[in-house]
């Protein structure tokens, strides 16, 4: 099982910005503690603050093959990337997408998110859970071939 985790804008921040929204815990400790919960796993981790990486990210990734799928936190792009919305549909892998906070307990805004629509599934507001959960769903989705 070879999966992608990738990560939009401002994650880089964690552990720094608005602890008491987002945990203490920083996306290299969040990526370690998936690493060691799922040994086996292949990983890779990317995140950037460039949108226009991430879609180079999906794109390379479905054309090189060997991966199974995404877990995907677009950060702020969630809320307003159509261009992220249209990579995801773009590609056949399937991709989670997960958020730190319950954006639906957040500034309305928030409440919106347009990639949702063409993800798997979405997991919201268990903190650095939410990636753990997204891994598992997304290894249930790939094995039970439920796509």
């Amino acid at each position: 099982m070879s999966i992608l985790v990738l990560n939009g804008p401002n994650l880089s921040r964690l552990g720094k910005r608005e602890p008491e929204v987002y945990g203490d815990r920083t996306l290299d400790d969040i990526n370690r503690e998936l690493a060691e919960s799922f040994p086996a796993v292949s990983f890779e981790f990317f995140q950037s603050e460039d949108e226009g990486l991430l879609l180079e990210k999906l794109f390379h990734i479905e054309d090189k093959g060997g991966y199974n799928g995404v877990v995907l936190n677009a950060g702020a792009l969630t809320h307003y990337s159509v261009a992220l919305r249209d990579a995801i549909s773009a590609i056949t892998l399937p991709v989670v997408e997960v958020h730190l906070s319950n954006i639906y307990a957040r500034e309305e805004f928030r409440h919106k998110s347009v990639i949702s629509a063409v993800c798997v599934g979405v997991i919201s507001g268990f903190g650095a859970n939410s990636y753990h959960l997204g891994v598992r769903a997304l290894m249930d989705i790939v094995r039970n071939n439920q796509l």
